[in-house]
């Protein structure tokens, strides 16, 4: 909220001017949580004698959150415009006059808050799901304004703690979604206070394979998907970057990989799309050795058309490779190779760790492995 002026400390509560030169006043109530008025005020002088019967009704125990108190809050209103020499007839009034401010609960406000983010498909359905099952359940009936910074340290202290991703970005997503409500003034304060909650740290670190391992992996894994492992690891492409390759994007001549695209799934939906970020968008140098086994893979595709699948799925050459289809061979050849531990994706950073090794800059490398920070590469 930018405010024209500092806000006023009193004695009790607070009142603050507005950008629209009115004054609203605030006060923390017996619930711990900060409470408005239910309109803004023309004079300084209305916003305090605002909190004065606040106060009076604190000191006789008469006191009722202002939210709760639609009807008396319009006949108080309606005084302070006798008062002021203001009043004009209700019926005479414009409909806007006359609204009541309902407050906002946390599921609703999440509800837009989503539907306004400019997102990837599958950070959305990431999203929806950490709503749905890790905040709305706790947070969803309350408004925006009786979330604690006590509930939300609770809260955080039930997500489970064996999946440490999963709580960081639980914490991250309501985070963030109160730092907006803030920015929009929809509430005053954000109860997000757990520090070091945004932040996850790797429950094992990652042991790229080493040469001779992936020299055993690339073997035990099946014809069709050799070269495939071979890009994974010596170009560091990303599972959705390698399977949305197609023969157009491949240039035997430079020996250069175009990555453009990727496919990921979204709640069952397959969805092609740009790369991970901006800097997914890139050229990758292949490694001379790989190129005449790139050459006889592509010579070997039924589909010779442009728009041909490198890694299509093995029924149909026009619909993509799913991420079960090449776990299932993969999972037995890391056996076979001596390496249970790998994923797929630790190729991409054992191919992080082959180009460090030929003495790759952390800028080529950024460049190489699509990173947009130091950080992400350096990790």
């Amino acid at each position: 909220m930018v405010v024209a002026g500092k806000a006023n400390h009193r004695g009790f509560g607070y009142v603050r001017r507005l950008p629209s030169r009115r004054f609203q006043a605030s006060y923390v109530g017996p619930d711990l949580v900060r409470h408005t008025g239910l309109e803004t005020f023309a004079a300084k002088l209305d916003a305090e004698a605002w909190l004065g019967g606040e106060q009076r009704r604190l000191a006789t125990e008469t006191w009722v959150a202002p939210s709760l108190r639609t009807a008396e809050a319009w006949l108080g209103g309606e005084q302070r415009r006798l008062a002021t020499e203001t009043w004009v007839a209700p019926s005479l009034r414009t409909a806007e006059a006359l609204v009541v401010v309902v407050p906002v609960t946390v599921g609703e406000y999440a509800a837009s808050w989503l539907a306004r983010r400019d997102l990837k498909p599958r950070a959305r359905v990431h999203y929806q799901s950490l709503l749905d099952r890790q905040i709305l359940p706790t947070f969803g009936r309350k408004t925006l304004a009786q979330v604690t910074p006590r509930q939300v340290a609770d809260w955080h202290h039930t997500l489970d703690e064996s999946r440490p991703t999963l709580r960081a970005h639980a914490y991250g997503l309501l985070k963030a979604m109160f730092n907006s409500a803030v920015a929009e003034d929809e509430c005053t304060v954000n109860p997000c206070r757990v520090r070091g909650a945004s932040a996850t740290k790797r429950v094992a670190a990652v042991r790229p394979a080493s040469l001779e391992e992936l020299g055993w992996l690339v073997a035990a894994m099946p014809a069709r998907y050799r070269v495939m492992t071979l890009l994974a690891a010596w170009c560091a492409l990303r599972f959705g970057e390698l399977t949305e390759l197609r023969r157009k994007d491949v240039d035997l001549t430079t020996g250069v990989l175009r990555v453009r695209r990727g496919v990921a799934r979204a709640d069952g939906v397959i969805v092609v799309g740009t790369p991970k970020s901006d800097a997914g968008k890139r050229d990758v140098a292949i490694p001379p050795h790989i190129i005449g086994l790139l050459t006889d893979h592509l010579d070997q595709l039924q589909d010779r058309g442009q728009n041909a699948l490198l890694f299509p799925s093995a029924g149909d050459p026009t619909k993509h490779l799913a991420p079960a289809t090449l776990y299932r061979v993969f999972y037995t050849a890391r056996v076979a190779a001596g390496r249970p531990d790998l994923r797929w994706h630790d190729l991409r950073h054992t191919g992080a760790v082959l180009a460090a090794a030929t003495g790759a800059t952390l800028a080529e490398l950024m460049s190489r492995l699509g990173h947009s920070s130091p950080a992400a590469a350096m990790r």
